[in-house]
């Protein structure tokens, strides 16, 4: 398996490129930009992108969907409960002076009970609310994406519309951490760390 990291947006946030080697099918984890890096990285890899993955709905991490979807020729997935949130997406961007011509669209709404794979490799979802109503974490072989959930040393905010620290609490210690301690953890800010790394050393939640 292939994973390439990307940080991008006004916000630096990472998205993520992950690819089977054997099928030469990928996903897109977050859109934050159009990111020529990760075009070029499509095209010398030879992958098709099935599918671009969201985390959540916030606008740092949606922005780049509609250029991007159409570039790859792929399908834009979320959890339905962030609907609201990318759609808040044009009027938020405008109190920072950017200004885009319509909201990201996206194409189909998932859940934890929806069967995702690239090639063989089975996509394991989490609903992890908390930063927002509809944050999710994606679990490919012993590495899981989780957004703004959590964080190297730290976690997602809850101050925002839809956010719920105790849910953000449950979602970690009760979802999460439940994972293999090996498990790699790839955040949508900051560092790449492990589930028994923050076990140890998240002091936000224990």
């Amino acid at each position: 398996m292939i994973i390439k990291q990307y940080i991008a947006g006004p916000i630096e946030a990472n998205n993520y490129l992950v690819a089977d080697e054997k099928s030469k099918e990928a996903v897109l984890i977050d859109c934050s930009e159009t990111v020529e890096k990760l075009l070029s990285d499509v095209k010398e890899l030879g992958v098709k992108v099935k599918y671009i993955l969201l985390t959540h709905g916030h606008f740092d991490h949606v922005m780049g969907i509609n250029d991007m979807k159409k570039k790859l020729g792929t399908k834009v997935l979320i959890n339905a409960k962030d609907k609201s949130q990318v759609e808040m997406t044009k009027t938020i961007l405008s109190t920072f002076g950017i200004n885009i011509e319509k909201n990201p669209e996206y194409d189909e709404f998932i859940d934890e009970n929806t069967e995702l794979k690239i090639g063989e490799i089975p996509i394991k979802i989490f609903e992890t609310p908390g930063h927002t109503e509809g944050g999710m974490s994606y679990l490919i072989q012993n590495k899981v994406f989780t957004g703004d959930t959590l964080f190297k040393q730290y976690v997602g905010r809850t101050d925002l519309p839809g956010g719920d620290f105790s849910k953000l609490e449950n979602s970690i210690k009760n979802i999460l951490y439940k994972l293999d301690d090996e498990t790699e953890v790839f955040p949508g800010h900051g560092d790449i760390t492990t589930i028994g790394y923050e076990k140890k050393h998240n002091e936000i939640v224990q």
